[in-house]
């Protein structure tokens, strides 16, 4: 029988020849350089058939290279053929020249290339797939006299990631000693190759395995931390029977070490996954939105007493009760609504938001020190990210669309009212130094974050109706048709105006501040119509009729706009109270009269400084507001003197 570590040992023993002969001193004989060149040839000669052998053993059929490898069904004709080269009486033993062909690979130095290459194509096309998808599975089937053929077949399943026990059953299968040719190799200190073929794939394995399974497999929550030392257990005892096999070799690996680090990959994940959905939530639509009452409350779910029993939880009650019956007896009691928010809209997205952060915090009870500080950091972080977001994504609306704009402002001061408490409420279960301002530091921000998008918008209301009464030609000259036309359709058009920020505004900002900003934005068109009144040098009868028809179509139309329920007869009380928000209210009321007064009825009012004119003129204004009216005369002059204080 031809025997190859014999003709190994030959081609040695020739080298060693040849070797001797070239190193005396000399020696150019011709038989020197033809040994060495038949030996040359010979060694590749038998590299060759070495080669031919050794593909023999292992026969893939591989999807088509025009196949695009993206799916589970493109590696459905991927097939592993082992021949075993086994007698016809036994097929599991493997053939004689078997153990010879593999140490004259390794002798030649070929053996760690082939089975290098044999590693990355089962890797690639066997391993990576059934790891990557939970519906292939690896199915094994003998063939008599010639071996075992693995090849690769698709199930029904609703999962979206892989099982680790799955992934591990699969993987032992692929690698087991009966299919994957653990052959030792005879010669002393050589590995086998399940050995080499561990060295060469396990890294890229394991990092695989724990990608795209391990780190699907983490619990969603703490409360399903405990359940997780069963991933622990499988995949102990996967690294165990693949050191059994010979494909491992040392103590436990990163796959393992991975497995056993769950409180911190916890952590990591929890605290991506609320990143990404706090994110989603922020970058959504805030049209949505849900009512917020005084009796509204945070559902916080109840936590443990992290010190003392219940008996003396009980008992503290008890003597707080006590204490506060005999401290408060005969005093007067808050108010209900005190430290409560007023009734108004937020959206749906920061009602979530907020939950989610709750929902977080509820997870450092009971977690590592390490996992509850990571917990805790990412709740801040969700609410600083709230901070440069939601500005910057929402930016446009906030200045187009005024009911956005008090949405936000809304939402900001209902973040920075819960913040004030947030972090006490789980204090005792945060490993966290005396001192720490928890969220208290960020109500501040959050409350000039809302302020300042809500004045950016009555900044925007206001330049459009500055700008509408802009046409108004200065009211000036209003005998003339074409002039009062103009002026009473820049009037009508700022109380449209007011109108419909009303009732987009209605039911949606608290009523102090629906009535402030309508208040606010009214008062401006007073002011500028004011203003444009006093600057008129001279005002005829019929101009003095048309502008205090204007200012009367102001007092009986001003007060209508501000309702901020939606019961009309709740809102007559804010009605009668626009002289509060309104701060040239009295003002417009009393240049209305002084446009229709005769000099005598203005002296009266004036009344020697102390009368209602003189509360909201001073003595220059209403001299020359009298000089514009009034024609010189010795009663205007009369009248003239007595403006005085």
């Amino acid at each position: 029988m031809f025997c190859v570590t014999e003709t190994l040992s030959h081609y040695s023993d020739m080298l060693l020849y040849v070797d001797a002969l070239k190193a005396w001193k000399d020696t150019e004989l011709p038989l020197v350089h033809s040994l060495s060149s038949e030996i040359t040839i010979q060694r590749e000669n038998l590299i060759y058939h070495l080669g031919e052998e050794w593909q023999k053993l292992a026969v893939w059929k591989l999807p088509s290279t025009k196949t695009e490898l993206t799916s589970e069904k493109s590696f459905l004709k991927t097939a592993l053929h082992l021949n075993r080269g086994g007698s016809k009486g036994d097929e599991s033993v493997p053939h004689a020249l078997l153990p010879s062909i593999l140490q004259a690979l390794s002798i030649q130095g070929e053996l760690h290339k082939k089975i290098k290459l044999f590693g990355q194509v089962l890797f690639k096309y066997m391993l990576k797939p059934l790891i990557l998808y939970p519906s292939l599975v690896v199915e094994v089937s003998s063939q008599p006299e010639q071996g075992a053929v693995l090849s690769l077949q698709c199930t029904e399943t609703k999962a979206e990631h892989p099982d680790p026990s799955q992934v591990y059953t699969k993987v032992l299968t692929v690698e087991n000693p009966q299919f994957s040719l653990p052959i030792s190799v005879p010669k002393p200190n050589t590995k086998t190759l399940s050995e080499i073929l561990g060295d060469l794939i396990w890294e890229e394995m394991s990092e695989c395995i724990i990608r795209e399974c391990l780190v699907h497999s983490i619990p969603a929550n703490s409360s399903q931390l405990a359940e997780y030392s069963e991933v622990i257990k499988q995949t102990e005892d996967f690294e165990s029977s693949l050191k059994e096999m010979g494909y491992l070799a040392g103590d436990s690996t990163d796959l393992l070490k991975y497995a056993r680090n769950i409180n911190c990959h916890f952590a990591s994940k929890k605290c991506q996954d609320v990143i990404v959905a706090a994110r989603k939530l922020m970058t959504s639509e805030m049209h949505n939105t849900v009512k917020i009452t005084p009796e509204y409350k945070l559902s916080i779910p109840k936590l443990p007493n992290p010190s003392g029993g219940e008996k003396e939880r009980k008992e503290s009650s008890k003597k707080s009760a006590h204490y506060d019956q005999q401290s408060l007896e005969n005093e007067k009691q808050l108010s209900p609504n005190t430290l409560c928010l007023p009734m108004c809209r937020i959206s749906e997205s920061v009602q979530q938001l907020m939950e989610l952060a709750i929902q977080t915090l509820s997870e450092v009870v009971g977690s590592s020190p390490q996992c509850a500080v990571q917990l805790f950091y990412t709740v801040r972080n969700i609410f600083h990210l709230f901070f440069y977001v939601v500005p910057t994504y929402h930016k446009d609306n906030f200045l187009k669309l005024p009911h956005l704009a008090a949405i936000q402002h809304n939402n900001c001061m209902f973040i920075a009212h819960h913040l004030l408490t947030l972090g006490f409420q789980f204090k005792p279960h945060l490993p966290l130094k005396d001192g720490v301002a928890y969220f208290v530091d960020l109500v501040p921000g959050f409350r000039r974050l809302g302020a300042r998008c809500f004045v950016a918008q009555m900044n925007v209301q206001k330049a459009e109706m500055l700008e509408r009464l802009s046409t108004a030609r200065n009211f000036s000259n209003l005998d003339d048709e074409d002039n009062y036309s103009v002026a009473s359709k820049a009037i009508r058009q700022v109380i449209h105006q007011l109108r419909r920020l009303g009732k987009v505004w209605q039911d949606v900002l608290p009523v102090n501040i629906y009535c402030k900003a309508i208040g606010t934005l009214l008062n401006t068109a007073i002011s500028e119509l004011i203003n444009k009144i006093m600057m008129l040098e001279d005002i005829s009868n019929v101009d003095g009729e048309r502008l205090r028809t204007l200012c009367q179509t102001i007092i009986e139309e001003g007060p209508l706009v501000f309702n901020p329920l939606p019961d009309e007869n709740k809102n007559k009380k804010y009605q009668e109270e626009v002289p509060v928000y309104v701060k040239k209210w009295m003002t417009l009321k009393e240049i209305s009269m002084v446009l229709n007064a005769n000099l005598q009825e203005i002296v009266d009012r004036w009344a020697e400084g102390k009368g209602p004119l003189a509360a909201e003129f001073s003595c220059n204004e209403m001299k020359s507001l009298i000089r514009a009216l009034f024609k010189n005369t010795e009663r205007r002059a009369a009248a003239l003197a007595k403006i005085t204080k």
